[in-house]
């Protein structure tokens, strides 16, 4: 059984939504991003989400593409990456990593080269923005191969016809985009996620993250009432980018801005 599942497994049985942040690995300091890791960890996230630096993240708002361009400034590639993985599991064996990222990087190691050094190093998930289940055949078998989970994002546009496509490749849980257009853009209406999450439902039996309009603990709560996961990224990827100057300051400064949002989706929780 795949880390992602055993943690949705035991957050069910505890009644209780996962929290999900994103990091850019290598922003702003190839350093800092292991311990911010470990810091988010202790803060109250259930499964992370570490990105992987592109020169053109499409689907990201400006937040996040600066982060990336920091990141590329640093030199940081895929390579990097996983060996970020490799030195964060020394510490911590079980929490589920994602890397989110876009196809090249991929297409540029070699599927098999990143399935192999992926599973060595302990990633759980992969979710590729770019790569449509359509075209994904090859992709999808050597991941499986490796038992690692390929994640993919439903998008409020998704037809249902779309969704049903979508719900029998993918693996762990499914991605909801809250809003349409880019990461840190726009404000999440919940009334239409909870239409679109109940469309899902019928489809699949996996668990449901929303991201992409999570701001602060209220927002979250509000997801965390109809979702199985809430992922945060601008709002994190922002502290980071304030503190670029002070990257010795990050793994308390990200902690805190998560810690209030887990304070928020426990409380929504206890509820329930």
């Amino acid at each position: 059984m795949s880390r992602i599942k055993q943690c949705f497994d035991k957050l069910k049985a505890d009644g209780q939504t996962a929290l999900i942040p994103y990091i850019t690995a290598g922003d702003p300091e190839p350093w800092v991003t292991v311990p911010m890791l470990h810091a988010l960890v202790s803060a109250g996230a259930n499964i992370l989400e570490l990105g992987i630096p592109f020169s053109d993240p499409m689907s990201d708002g400006p937040v996040i593409q600066k982060a990336c361009e920091r990141a590329l400034e640093n030199g940081v590639s895929l390579h990097h990456v996983l060996d970020m993985v490799n030195q964060f599991r020394q510490k911590d064996k079980d929490t589920p990593i994602v890397l989110m990222g876009y196809a090249n990087p991929l297409e540029a190691m070699g599927y098999q080269a990143f399935a192999e050094r992926a599973q060595q190093v302990g990633v759980d998930g992969i979710l590729t923005v770019d790569m449509p289940p359509e075209e994904s055949d090859e992709f999808l078998s050597i991941m499986d191969e490796h038992e690692i989970d390929t994640i993919f994002l439903v998008a409020p546009t998704t037809s249902i016809e779309r969704m049903a496509k979508i719900a029998k490749y993918a693996k762990g849980f499914i991605y909801y985009v809250s809003i349409k257009g880019v990461t840190g853009t726009a404000n999440l209406d919940v009334s239409e996620v909870t239409e679109k999450l109940s469309m899902l439902r019928s489809l699949t039996d996996l668990p449901l993250g929303v991201g992409f309009g999570i701001r602060n603990g209220v927002s979250a709560a509000a997801v965390s009432e109809v979702a199985n996961a809430v992922v945060v990224g601008s709002s994190l990827v922002n502290c980071i980018a304030d503190h670029a100057d002070r990257p010795e300051e990050l793994p308390a400064a990200v902690a805190n801005v998560l810690a209030e949002m887990r304070h928020a989706i426990n409380a929504r929780d206890m509820a329930k």
